[in-house]
């Protein structure tokens, strides 16, 4: 459909913010209900968070099949080339499934919505987009994602640099030749890790600022050569039951015991089983108390060091990657999946600075100047992250029963919603992947397909009733919110500085933002809300 040029107000049952993973299949949804929606986002194409993220080494750390929709239409007919597609893959299946789902005629690209407000007299929401056009939508559906609003550092001089200095997600689509080049990678998350890798092939020199060691695991790659992938079509709908059932979102969970359960000979060949498999399964297939006790934790920790340690020559550089000491509790911190990230620092033209025993001073015209030294550059990239999880909903100015703002009202404390799907005060709003849900700790389809199907159920349940809106009390709103702490603080997670607590913004306050209760009891909780009548709710109209 392109960008919108006209003023008119357009009306609708539903509008929907965010072509990724959930906004597309919320589209899909609603339309197969016959509710009136469009989409729209700021991109112009499909792909969301994968129309952003082009950057050299970008793609998916779940693997195929996992990352995909459930419907038979779709994968019976799409075939993945890679055990963990890249970006480019990604992005053609989201316009395979533009075409198979006809999505296009209802989607607005190139447009981002820059406030919603609940009109209290007309249960209406008026959502007005950078162009000028207003939507009235009855519901307003804000899949915007973990990763949509993004960090920079706060670096003295950062706009003085003569160079390149571009950050991950707003990579180039013209593709900047780095060959060659002086470049600097500042993060070691996960996109630092893979951008770190892809960057070390061709360029001149690479230097990798790291605030925190990322601990890694290996990723092991796959190529398929045929059309069939990891699993056979014929075995796929089984496969997607057991998905759509598992603790995270995928086929694998935990193992049925704890890590002292074996004994150390049982234990090493756990580990090492684990290891060779790749993917997460030393993180989320491990030993069931591998995020809540801390001893089973530091055992799982010092084999990830062996193994780590054993990759990396300098002993210096080991210590700054692997450290002898547990940095922080494994798993606690986004765990990202790697292919050859430390043996680029074997490479004479690859270096590492620790921004803790040498801070930046300021960037400069020619690149970044620490403490001990001026780097030069020709390019700097910034894989200095997100304000991940609320970012997405306080970037737009989104106000509802008198005037409230969701952007004052998560600033006091920390975000509070119900069951991470809507928050009190705002009528007729939810969103997916967002605060105190499961989302990142869960299979991204996954979790889009179960709270975007839940929302579509609600709202057929309001239409047949004849209800004009829906809004979460703020009791049950309570309830969540101490029951998602309580399972944070009863695990490791708050030992460790990260996303996941809010703990990569300065000023934001710290809260747990994820729901680490496992998919399967999110959902059960969610279907509990419309079988109990929606008691936690105040219905009107």
């Amino acid at each position: 459909m392109g960008s919108i040029e006209t003023t008119s107000v357009e009306e609708l049952d539903a509008l929907i913010i965010g072509a990724g993973f959930s906004g597309v299949y919320q589209l899909k949804r609603l339309r197969d209900d016959g509710f009136k929606a469009k989409l729209v986002d700021a991109g112009s194409d499909y792909g969301g968070i994968w129309y952003w993220n082009r950057y050299p080494g970008a793609r998916v750390d779940s693997h195929a099949p996992n990352y995909q929709f459930s419907d038979p239409e779709l994968w019976q007919n799409y075939h993945w080339k890679q055990r963990f597609p890249d970006h480019k893959q990604l992005r053609e299946y989201f316009q395979f499934v533009a075409e198979k789902w006809d999505l296009r005629k209802d989607t607005y690209f190139n447009t981002y919505i820059s406030s919603a407000t609940w009109d209290e007299a007309q249960y209406k929401w008026i959502i007005k987009a950078n162009d000028g056009r207003i939507f009235k939508a009855t519901f307003f559906l804000a899949h915007t994602g973990i990763s949509a609003s993004r960090s920079f550092p706060d670096w003295k001089g950062i706009s003085s640099f003569k160079g390149l200095m571009v950050h991950s997600s707003y990579w180039p689509h013209d593709e900047p030749d780095l060959k060659g080049k002086r470049v600097a990678v500042v993060g070691t998350g996960s996109t630092g890790v893979q951008l770190s890798h892809a960057v070390s092939e061709v360029a001149g020199e690479l230097v990798v600022f790291q605030r925190t060691p990322a601990l890694c695991l290996p990723m092991r790659q796959v190529d398929y050569a045929t059309d069939e992938g990891a699993i056979e079509k014929s075995k796929l709908k089984e496969f997607f039951e057991v998905r759509n059932n598992g603790y995270w979102g995928f086929e694998f969970g935990l193992l049925n015991r704890k890590t002292f359960d074996d004994d150390e000979v049982q234990r090493r060949a756990t580990y090492e089983a684990l290891w060779e498999e790749g993917d997460f399964k030393y993180w989320l297939g491990s030993y069931m108390d591998l995020l809540f006790d801390a001893k089973a934790n530091n055992e799982a920790y010092k084999f990830w060091r062996e193994k780590t340690r054993a990759r990396i020559n300098d002993p210096r550089i080991q210590d700054l990657l692997a450290p002898e000491e547990q940095p922080y509790p494994f798993g606690c911190k986004r765990v990202p999946l790697e292919r050859g990230f430390y043996e680029i620092f074997n490479k004479p033209n690859v270096h590492l600075v620790d921004i803790n025993k040498s801070p930046v001073v300021e960037v400069t015209e020619k690149g970044i100047r620490t403490t001990e030294k001026e780097w030069e550059f020709d390019v700097i990239i910034l894989a200095t992250g997100f304000d991940a999880v609320t970012g997405g909903l306080t970037t737009i100015d989104i106000r509802g029963i008198g005037n409230q703002s969701i952007k004052e009202k998560f600033s006091k404390h920390g975000p509070t919603t119900y069951c991470g799907i809507c928050v009190a005060g705002f009528p007729n709003m939810f969103f997916s992947y967002g605060p105190q849900s499961p989302a990142a700790f869960s299979n991204g389809p996954t979790s889009a397909e179960v709270q975007c199907d839940w929302i579509a159920d609600v709202m057929n349940d309001l239409r047949r009733a004849e209800i004009s809106s829906i809004v979460a009390d703020e009791a049950g709103e309570k309830a969540w919110v101490d029951h998602v702490e309580a399972v944070a603080y009863s695990s490791l997670l708050p030992k460790a500085k990260s996303w996941y607590m809010g703990d990569n913004i300065p000023g934001k306050p710290r809260a747990s933002l994820m729901y680490l209760g496992g998919l399967p009891g999110y959902h059960e909780r969610l279907r509990n809300c419309i079988s109990n009548g929606y008691k936690d709710f105040t219905l009107k109209g």
